[in-house]
């Protein structure tokens, strides 16, 4: 079922959980808010969010390099303790993660990042498909936001759909991590390269080798 901006902004300041964890959520509970936080709840996503602001300083920064030698990846992912980042666990998500980046090529780890200009010059882009699809002006500015939603779940890293199971966001991820693992974890940058680079060549699914070479 659809619901509404309020209800999910409710849950979230309720329990603390991401804008789209709590839109699942509800969506799930049939717009039930008691419901929902106790979904919410039990996926841990609540009690991840309660260590959000907890400081995360330790970490480590991993590499991943395509087998063919055409994608390289760098990501620093943050976590309290150097015992944590030591562990099997989180050097596994660590991975896991620059997979994502190698596959999935996002430009931003969240919506905040995303440079203003950039953000504008997609809005006038989606307003003007709608208005060429002969779209009612009053239900444009509607369409144009919807449609903004999904250029950030194509660009955004927290808000693209995990390579291993798409049926979770790598926020979602994270926020099971976080919970599991009892410390607050952060995506905090990475940076992605690829074998000729705006140079003119064909186009490879790279998803689709990226989870080959894992043998997923």
């Amino acid at each position: 079922m659809a619901v509404s901006a309020s209800a999910v902004k409710e849950l979230r300041e309720k329990t603390g959980a991401g804008m789209l964890d709590c839109k699942k959520a509800l969506e799930e509970a049939n717009g039930d808010l008691t419901k929902a936080a106790e979904l919410l709840r039990e996926k841990g996503l609540a009690a991840a969010a309660n260590k959000a602001g907890r400081a995360a300083t330790e970490g480590v920064v991993e590499s991943y390099i395509h087998a063919n030698g055409r994608i390289g990846v760098l990501v620093e992912v943050n976590c309290e303790t150097d015992f944590v980042a030591k562990t099997d666990q989180f050097k596994a998500f660590v991975k896991d993660i620059a997979m994502q980046i190698a596959a999935a090529n996002p430009k931003y780890v969240r919506r905040e990042e995303v440079v203003q200009e950039e953000l504008d010059k997609e809005r006038e882009i989606l307003k003007a498909q709608a208005l060429n699809e002969g779209k009612p002006a009053h239900i444009v500015e509607k369409m144009v936001e919807g449609r903004l939603s999904k250029f950030y779940e194509e660009y955004c890293l927290l808000e693209q759909s995990f390579i291993k199971d798409p049926d979770k966001t790598v926020a979602t991820l994270l926020n099971e991590k976080i919970s599991t693992i009892g410390e607050n974890i952060s995506i905090r940058r990475f940076a992605r390269f690829e074998l000729g680079e705006g140079l003119e060549k064909k186009q490879d699914n790279f998803v689709e080798e990226v989870m080959s070479q894992a043998k997923l």
